[in-house]
């Protein structure tokens, strides 16, 4: 499980679903929640989680995409298992970790020192705790 800290930014709420954006370092994280909780406020900081089967990582990237939050990533190490392989990833001296098929690892050519770019889709983002 990745986990990151962040601070609320914003809150905005309709029809049952809010969207939560927070400051990461000076990027800005988004996500998506039908359910947030009332000690969710601007300005607190937060913990943030994300499943490593849903960090996405393209190499040499360019163009647009739907997914709200992007960050330019080096990989630290890359471990390929017989079907699986687990990327670990470096954002800003934060550790990430992405679970990727060993096919499409094997196809992007990763290795340990590529920069990459992560993805994380606004739906897969969710608060573990307010700190």
């Amino acid at each position: 499980m990745n986990k990151l800290i962040a601070r609320v930014v914003q809150i905005e709420s309709m029809d049952g679903l809010t969207i939560v954006n927070f400051d990461f370092f000076g990027t800005t994280l988004c996500m998506m929640s039908l359910d947030l909780s009332a000690d969710v406020q601007a300005g607190v900081q937060v913990r943030l989680s994300a499943k490593s089967t849903h960090i996405a990582i393209a190499k040499d990237f360019s163009g647009l995409v739907s997914y709200s939050n992007m960050f330019e990533a080096k990989i630290v190490s890359v471990e390929n298992g017989q079907l699986l392989s687990r990327v670990h990833l470096s954002v800003k001296g934060v550790p990430f970790e992405s679970l990727i098929t060993l096919n499409s690892s094997k196809r992007m050519n990763l290795q340990a020192n590529d920069d990459v770019t992560l993805f994380i889709k606004a739906s897969e983002l969710s608060i573990k705790e307010v700190l």
